[in-house]
């Protein structure tokens, strides 16, 4: 019998009447939450004897893990990557916002900028819990400038890099600090980026390759160095050549070291990704599969013109292109939606897209210790979902922090 000193006081909450996301099934029991950690209810019974303090019925609700969104640039008139004096409002805003989308955490997105960008916004980005206020934010993903001119996408060409001979230290120059950052997207075939990759890798940044010309050999290569992501798959690399398939070989390549995964990032939107190309990525690897939104400034606003960094970008419905072109600039989608998008299009279960926006996501990020899952000791991070996987209710930590006007627990 543990002392009485080791007992929180907390009330303990007992969820019931409900589906509940754990080792990759719905299982039809209940959820036990205490001082703001998914609770074991037999060690709670065996070692404490003690009841829930608060009985709450789900009605036949899902309960899955809290969606993780490791890329998006902004949302709600916010957009990540403009330089102003109160980057920390712009985040709190999209923080609440994406609360409704089912998002528990993000990673705000910085899109390729001139170096003095990155050193006034990136120190006004700081890691975070999420609660009442907004979702947690998890670290910066920058993506680019060290990309290729030829795949760059909407990403201005002024503004991308190479890497010199002191190739770490020219990253480190342009973003003048990696403090608070989790993932870089570079393109691999540049010179010197082997060496910039093993360094990312032994701070803990993640390595994603994207917005690059690299063949297949290239990058394998920067696998074996420490990449372990891909940015938004099939969008801004070479198409898939039966000769040379490219990054997108890396699905289903023999040469990926044991003890690593390779995940990939896709846009569930519609738009960015035919329906039959998200199935064939789904079946080549569906481990690997990270839902990401990539959404921009205009996200949750009427259609018009909105930035994207240094660029000025049209939303047309729910297209969004570099003003005066056809070239595609993320996208306007929210996370549930794409969730939904993705199940509907490859026919895949319900507990499969839900991972695909947790777990994955989670397990990327190497924090699937706390983040992504409702096994026993995790973060307190679920959602409610009906049986379409619309969101009626976000939690964090334990505490509701949004709900569908119709829905009351």
């Amino acid at each position: 019998m543990p002392s009485d000193k080791s007992i929180s006081a907390a009330p303990v909450f007992q969820f019931t009447n409900c589906w509940i996301l754990k080792n990759h099934k719905l299982q039809r029991e209940d959820l036990w939450v205490r001082d703001g950690q998914i609770l074991n209810p037999e060690k709670l019974f065996f070692d404490e004897k003690r009841p829930a303090d608060v009985r709450l019925d789900c009605k036949g609700s899902i309960i899955a893990p809290g969606f993780i969104d490791v890329q998006i640039n902004g949302g709600f008139g916010v957009d990540f990557s403009v330089a102003t004096d109160n980057v920390a409002a712009g985040i709190s805003l999209v923080s609440q916002k994406v609360l409704s989308h089912g998002v528990t955490s993000f990673c705000p997105t910085l899109v390729s900028s001139p170096s003095p960008v990155y050193h006034k916004v990136l120190p006004q980005i700081c890691v975070k819990n999420g609660g009442p206020d907004g979702a947690g934010v998890l670290g910066v993903h920058l993506e680019g400038p060290f990309i290729s001119k030829e795949k760059r996408g909407a990403h201005p060409e002024q503004c991308l890099r190479t890497f010199e001979k002191e190739a770490f230290q020219d990253l480190l120059a342009t973003y003048g600090s990696l403090e608070g950052v989790c993932i870089i997207t570079l393109a691999p075939e540049l010179k010197e980026s082997s060496k910039v990759i093993q360094e990312l890798t032994k701070r803990g940044i993640r390595v994603s390759l994207g917005h690059s010309m690299a063949n297949l050999s290239q990058a394998e290569e920067a696998v074996r160095q420490g990449a372990t992501f891909i940015t938004h798959l099939f969008n801004a690399m070479l198409p898939f050549h039966h000769r040379d398939p490219g990054i997108v070989g890396l699905l289903t390549s023999d040469q990926i070291p044991p003890a690593q995964q390779v995940f990939y990032g896709m846009i569930s939107d519609g738009i960015h990704t035919n329906p039959a190309a998200l199935r064939i990525a789904h079946r080549a690897h569906p481990k690997g599969l990270v839902l990401v939104t990539d959404a921009i400034a205009g996200m949750g606003l009427a259609p018009g013109r909105h930035t994207l960094g240094q660029q000025v970008v049209e939303m047309d419905g729910l297209n969004s292109y570099v003003a005066g072109t056809k070239i595609l600039s993320g996208s306007t989608a929210r996370m549930d939606t794409c969730v939904r998008h993705f199940k509907d299009a490859t026919g895949c279960s319900v507990e499969t897209a839900l991972e695909a926006a947790s777990l994955h996501p989670a397990q990327l990020l190497g924090i699937e210790d706390r983040k992504g899952t409702l096994d026993y000791d995790s973060d307190a991070d679920f959602l409610l979902l009906d049986d379409s996987l619309h969101v009626k209710a976000t939690y964090i930590a334990g505490q509701q922090v949004w709900r569908h006007n119709a829905f009351v627990l």
